[in-house]
């Protein structure tokens, strides 16, 4: 295999791996979230089920989306959703600012242990979608490979995104208290990381326009060198940015927050 084609599919792979790494500890944090109410016993077991379920979803994602990756209006609903939920959080977060809930509070509205364990599944099957959609976007614009198709996906976009959803599962299983705890110390990750998402969804939006049947851009643009350089120049620039412009919190001032929260 080229030494160049090596090189590219590793430079997504890497950036699939931090994407997937944010896009884990948050699923992780909204998990913990909703069985924090919970006795402890119960707790560990919707966790169990909320984990077996992101597996689930995850590849069930995988699979069902390289058979319609080809289509055109598929790949137009996965840019506006990618658009959508990041323009929906940064909304969330920057303009409309919902008030913290206590943790008691929480524990008061909370739902028994099924009604909790079927919130975790739907939240699952977002993540689920986030995830994979975003893969799918970040490797359909990669150089085809000799590798047998599955599905209407090349095997090598399929094996990058394979490898995206193991690494994701893997973050969430065993690394999503680290990326929690970074994410709270340096918030402006979180926007980032959504930022990217959004961007993404921009990079599948002109791979639909590029599309044979729409022909809005020519076919051959998104898979140009100077859209490939403007999309990675942007998202490097984006996550350079987010890094350095996100404060990082100290432990004291955590510790307050947590005091004025209880």
């Amino acid at each position: 295999m080229d030494f160049g084609l090596v090189m590219e599919y590793s430079w997504v792979l890497l950036i699939l791996i931090g994407l997937e790494g944010i896009l884990a500890a948050d699923n992780a944090l909204v998990i913990a979230t909703m069985v924090k109410h919970l006795p402890e016993e119960k707790r560990k077991k919707a966790l169990f089920y909320g984990l077996a379920g992101a597996f689930l979803f995850r590849f069930g994602s995988l699979f069902l989306i390289s058979y319609l990756v080809n289509i055109w209006q598929v790949q137009a609903i996965g840019a506006l959703y990618l658009i959508g939920i990041a323009a929906y959080h940064l909304l969330k977060k920057h303009v409309l600012k919902p008030k913290v809930k206590t943790a008691k509070t929480l524990a008061e509205k909370g739902s028994g242990f099924w009604a909790t364990v079927i919130k975790v599944e739907l939240a699952d099957i977002a993540f689920a979608v986030d995830s994979i959609l975003a893969a799918v976007a970040l490797a359909v614009t990669l150089p085809l490979t000799s590798l047998p198709q599955v599905g209407g996906l090349d095997g090598g976009h399929f094996a990058v995104i394979l490898a995206g959803g193991i690494i994701g599962l893997v973050i969430m299983r065993f690394a999503a208290s680290y990326f929690v705890g970074l994410l709270d110390r340096r918030q402006g990750l979180e926007t980032a990381a959504y930022m990217i998402v959004g961007w993404v969804g921009v990079k599948l939006a002109v791979y639909t326009m590029a599309h044979p049947e729409i022909a809005f851009l020519s076919e051959g643009f998104a898979k140009s060198a100077p859209w490939k350089i403007t999309f990675w120049s942007i998202l490097l620039l984006i996550a350079v940015g987010g890094w350095f412009l996100s404060k990082e919190k100290s432990e004291d001032r955590n510790k307050s927050e947590e005091k004025d929260v209880s």
